[in-house]
């Protein structure tokens, strides 16, 4: 697992952005929630904090499971947090084939199988439930990029 961290002022013009990379297993959400837990434990409030590590957890998870399946456990996710004076943001970069989250989760909201209710899916539904801004990319350099921002202000 690496660690690089950059700024140390919190406002607009200069954000703190700190940078984890570890290696596609599902033992490694712990070390990644850790993380995220040092860099917000001095942010409020608590539970729009909380709402976003459930997010980061399902966004990991999904790229472990989905994105990096078939992929060799040295596969690195990159994660990026960059703390705003009132938003947080958390990418995380994957090597998995392009997926359209759109209409996806347009395919969820109109079935009729409760999506909660199947095995998969569920994620999707709380990421987007939970951040106040969802997307995801495929950049030039043949990764994709899941984007999740909260604001930090009820």
């Amino acid at each position: 697992m690496e660690r690089f961290e950059n700024s140390n002022s919190n406002n607009e013009l200069n954000p703190q952005i700190f940078r984890l990379r570890v290696n596609t297993e599902l033992e490694a959400l712990i070390p990644v929630l850790q993380w995220f837990e040092q860099q917000t434990e001095h942010l409020t409030p608590k539970a729009l904090i909380w709402q976003c590590k459930l997010a980061l957890a399902e966004g990991f998870t999904n790229t472990v499971r989905y994105a990096h399946d078939d992929l060799p456990p040295e596969t690195p996710i990159d994660i990026e947090l960059t703390l705003f004076s009132n938003l947080l943001e958390m990418r995380l970069w994957n090597f998995g084939k392009p997926f359209d989250l759109y209409q996806k989760l347009a395919e969820l909201q109109n079935s009729s199988v409760d999506p909660l209710e199947k095995e998969g899916d569920r994620g999707l539904i709380f990421m987007n439930a939970l951040m106040d801004d969802l997307q995801y990319i495929r950049l030039e350099d043949q990764r994709n990029c899941l984007i999740m921002r909260k604001r930090l202000s009820e």
